[in-house]
């Protein structure tokens, strides 16, 4: 399930390239722009109780935040795991204003579930050392990928098949990517 950060995911995401590709489902608070902390937390249960079967939350920016957040406040449930792509700073000076006024937090507890933070060396949103704090007190392992700047779409990324390879470090069980079938 994918839990995209503040604006939603565009055409040019990895999210959005990753739900073609896989059985994935994203999904859908009220607003994208206009962020809220609770409205989010909602809309996250309600996506993982619709779910068939046990869930890995893959999230990228605020989506982390509100993904270990509900993570914390909710427990698991069927969800057995995390991908946290970029993690941002809430009082870093990029943060955007929308968003702290929409409560959103840092949780600092072990999450319930195994916790897998990628972290870029040049994310504008957060110092890799701040995310790397942060994925210690999440009880996470982190994978550095070097500078691939807040791993969007602005990224040049695409479809970032080195970050489906982490997705299977985290949930071993998610499918290789879909090939067109022979005609």
């Amino acid at each position: 399930m994918t839990v995209p950060g503040y604006g939603g995911s565009g055409a040019d995401h990895w999210q959005t390239h990753w739900e073609r590709e896989l059985p994935a489902t994203r999904f859908r608070p009220a607003s994208w722009d206009e962020a809220d902390a609770q409205d989010w937390a909602d809309a996250l249960t309600r996506a993982v109780e619709d779910e068939e079967g046990p869930a890995v939350l893959v999230a990228h920016s605020l989506g982390c935040l509100a993904a270990a957040s509900w993570l914390a406040e909710q427990g698991p449930g069927e969800v057995v795991g995390a991908l946290l792509v970029a993690v941002p700073d809430p009082a870093g000076p990029a943060f955007p204003a929308s968003a702290t006024a929409g409560g959103f937090r840092v949780v600092r507890c072990r999450l319930p579930v195994p916790v897998t933070v990628v972290v870029s060396d040049d994310d504008p949103y957060a110092s890799a050392d701040w995310t790397r704090g942060l994925a210690a007190a999440w009880g996470a392992e982190v994978v550095g990928i070097g500078a691939a700047g807040h791993v969007n779409g602005a990224s040049g990324l695409g479809a970032w098949p080195a970050g489906r390879k982490i997705l299977r470090r985290v949930s071993p069980a998610a499918p290789p990517r879909r090939r067109p079938a022979a005609r």
